[in-house]
């Protein structure tokens, strides 16, 4: 077998690799907490399951959707901006339908990024943006994530002859994996930067509704529109991550004349019938559902601050996501503490370093498992065995 020699640079994905262990421990009967991947453990909704089953029935479901997506859908998507973030999208042109934020992400990379030119990323961050970049060609630059900066990228340490080269940049508030969050006041600063250096700022708002403590999440879209795209999933807030519904919004020069000609001559689009479970999703009634996910994601995150805490580990009570960032003891890397974790525990984390050089001394903990699992961990952490 003759593999492009592209295939050379890219690592088995973290957490299919990650899912290959589990499958092998639980086989030898091993009682795992598993709190490494964020997939919501909470079910779906049932008006969303109820609306998919209608649309499913309808014949004229059954057949290629349209590329861009719905305009039930983008409509729905536009009205939530509107009464979330105060935001006016049109539907047609600065809305578009994905298979889930990952596609949007990776076709967008594509769109803006090949040799000779610069992605902006932040470390530690979601593996994807490094590999699609890798994939396509171009090059990176790492904008470290610190806690003594709150997690944000300090902008003005980014050289100005990579500037000039970068085509796109990447931010993502509530922050996966640090927990960290970001102001409106930031996000202006990020797109005043992008236009100086005639940047696209892509901001992955796949945790834009989860936020604690008072703490609002704001939309990039609110502090600038030049320029500037941002994918807003379905996947957490409404616990929909198998459903793989999401969508890009923001300057339709990005979407129209970047991704949407990647993405639509690579797919074929999402399946009506999900597009309309969409529609329900953010037209009856989001905001209920999604204060019952933070309220669940709150109490859990307390249970886990505290024990973890106990046990003598270093961990901030993050404002926002469903993620705890936790300093491993000293003299341990991120992948030794995660082995000691799972063998003498069996709680599974993630170990920081996956996410980039900056995140080697933290593991990440999930606290997408249930309420009952997590007090379980909290035990196990206790006890020390």
């Amino acid at each position: 077998m003759k593999l492009a020699k592209r295939m050379g640079n890219v690592a088995p994905y973290l957490f299919a690799s990650m899912n290959a262990m589990k499958a092998r421990l639980r086989e030898q009967g091993v009682d795992i907490v598993d709190m490494s991947i964020g997939d919501p453990d909470i079910p779906t909704p049932r008006h969303i399951i109820d609306r998919l089953c209608q649309a499913a029935r309808h014949p004229e479901n059954h057949r290629y959707p349209p590329y861009e997506g719905t305009m039930g859908f983008k409509s729905a998507v536009a009205a939530y901006y509107g009464r979330r973030f105060d935001v006016d999208l049109d539907p047609k042109t600065e809305v578009m339908t994905l298979i889930g934020s990952k596609e949007g992400l990776s076709h967008l990379i594509w769109a803006m990024v090949g040799e000779g030119q610069y992605a902006l990323l932040p470390d530690p961050a979601y593996p994807v943006y490094d590999t699609q970049v890798g994939l396509a060609g171009g090059s990176v630059h790492k904008m470290p994530l610190l806690e003594k900066n709150d997690y944000l990228p300090v902008l003005d340490d980014i050289p100005s002859d990579i500037a000039r080269k970068a085509s796109v940049m990447f931010l993502n508030y509530p922050n996966n994996p640090t927990g960290g969050v970001a102001t409106l006041d930031f996000f202006k600063k990020a797109a005043d930067f992008c236009m100086q250096y005639d940047i696209v700022l892509c901001h992955d708002a796949a945790y834009v509704d989860i936020g604690f403590d008072g703490f609002v999440p704001p939309s990039a879209l609110q502090a600038s529109r030049h320029q500037v795209v941002e994918t807003y999933s379905l996947s957490k807030p409404f616990n929909m991550t198998g459903w793989r519904i999401a969508a890009i919004v923001g300057s339709a020069e990005v979407i129209g004349k970047g991704i949407g000609i990647i993405k639509t001559n690579t797919d074929s689009g999402q399946f009506n019938a999900v597009q309309e479970a969409g529609e329900a999703a953010l037209g009856t009634e989001p905001e209920k559902v999604i204060a019952a996910n933070v309220a669940a994601y709150r109490e859990r995150r307390d249970l886990m601050v505290e024990a973890l805490r106990k046990a003598g580990l270093g961990v901030r009570s993050p404002k926002g996501t469903f993620y705890l960032w936790v300093r491993v003891p000293e003299g341990e890397t991120s992948a030794s503490y995660s082995a000691k974790l799972l063998e003498k525990t069996a709680i599974l984390v993630t170990p920081g370093s996956a996410y980039g050089k900056y995140g080697e001394g933290h593991v990440r903990v999930s606290l997408s498992v249930p309420t009952d699992r997590v007090m379980e961990a909290a035990s196990r952490l206790a006890a020390g065995t």
